[in-house]
């Protein structure tokens, strides 16, 4: 990789608050360290929004904010971060992700090295997903006010005309199939941040999972429902899902995949790994006649080549999730009160 930096007209090898001013050295801001990386014919103009020609069908629109720490983490950074995650809620709504917006608010006196290599990291997963992005925004802000970078991202995709997915969409009989083992993003961020040796190696499990889920649509278009479980984890996902659609969710523990370091880190931290944040898991919810064509279409895949089937909505206890534990006994999973992981997405 070929570093642009520091900038020329800069003294420093830092962002300073200039190049937020909309200046000279806001253009070489720009010119120097994004469109390097992100040009493509729709961005090259620089005009103050973009002009899109979208298939026709409906569209999908989706927008987040990234502000995880560490901003490098093992398996990922904060770029490929933003980039996947839009594109992941894209999929889930049944969109073939074409289009990303990109916001970058960056504290004074970051590193231009560190900034090019979370702009390298960005355009290599926009690439990856197979997205352009067509328009962004840059800040700078005063030292403190900010945690080194935050990036925002917006999505456009088309709906496939033979799906229609929901939150709503959920009936008993639905089965749950989960993509693969769950914690990963959260406990990987975790040990980063804490300095914490984790001897396996674990890394995020940050993805895009818009290839993998054409491919389980294609296999079987009546998916009624999909959610990527991310900020809550999949104890959120299932209650955000279970509550929209008046139902009850039940689960087996002893089905659900945890890695066994995710598992000992949740132990001494007094968490649930339901709880845990994701960033390359999907939940699938469908009829049961789906279950092994989805299950194989997803096996097929790197990221789903661990799916298995974790449960199955019921009539029962509506709005509510109930875990079947692996001692035989029956818990209520709740909705996380609030990230038990800060920053970490």
């Amino acid at each position: 990789m070929q570093l642009h930096c520091p900038l020329p007209g800069s003294s420093s090898d830092v962002v300073q608050m200039a190049h937020g001013a909309g200046g000279r050295l806001s253009r070489e801001l720009m010119e120097k360290v994004f469109l390097p990386h992100l040009s493509n014919s729709l961005l090259e103009s620089l005009d103050d929004q973009a002009k899109l020609s979208l298939s026709s069908g409906n569209v999908a629109f989706t927008t987040d904010s990234y502000v995880v720490s560490p901003l490098f983490f093992p398996g990922g950074t904060i770029g490929e971060l933003a980039v996947y995650g839009t594109v992941n809620d894209l999929a889930v709504g049944g969109a073939v992700p074409e289009f990303l917006s990109a916001g970058f608010v960056i504290e004074e006196g970051f590193a231009f090295a560190d900034l090019e290599k979370i702009v390298v990291s960005f355009a290599a997963a926009a690439r990856k997903a197979g997205v352009q992005v067509v328009t962004g925004d840059t800040k700078v802000v005063e030292r403190g006010k900010c945690d080194g970078v935050y990036i925002t991202t917006s999505g456009i995709g088309v709906i496939r005309e033979d799906v229609a997915v929901s939150c709503r969409n959920l009936v008993p009989g639905d089965v749950v199939i989960l993509s693969g083992s769950i914690g990963d993003h959260g406990i990987s961020v975790l040990a980063a941040r804490e300095g914490l040796s984790l001897q396996s190696g674990l890394e995020s499990d940050s993805a895009p999972l818009h290839a993998m889920i054409a491919f389980l649509l294609d296999a079987f278009p009546g998916v009624h429902a999909m959610r990527d479980p991310t900020r809550g984890g999949v104890a959120a996902a299932l209650n955000e899902l279970a509550s929209a659609s008046g139902v009850g969710i039940e689960l087996d523990e002893d089905q659900i995949p945890v890695k066994p370091e995710v598992k000992g880190a949740c132990e001494l931290l007094g968490i649930d790994p339901v709880s845990v944040a994701n960033e390359g898991k999907v939940l699938v919810f469908v009829p049961e006649r789906g279950a092994e064509p989805v299950l194989e279409a997803m096996k097929a895949h790197k990221e789903g080549m661990h799916a298995t089937l974790i449960g199955r909505v019921v009539a029962g206890h509506p709005g509510q999730v109930v875990m079947k534990t692996v001692y035989g006994s029956r818990r209520v999973v709740d909705m996380p009160l609030g990230e038990q992981l800060p920053r970490i997405c």
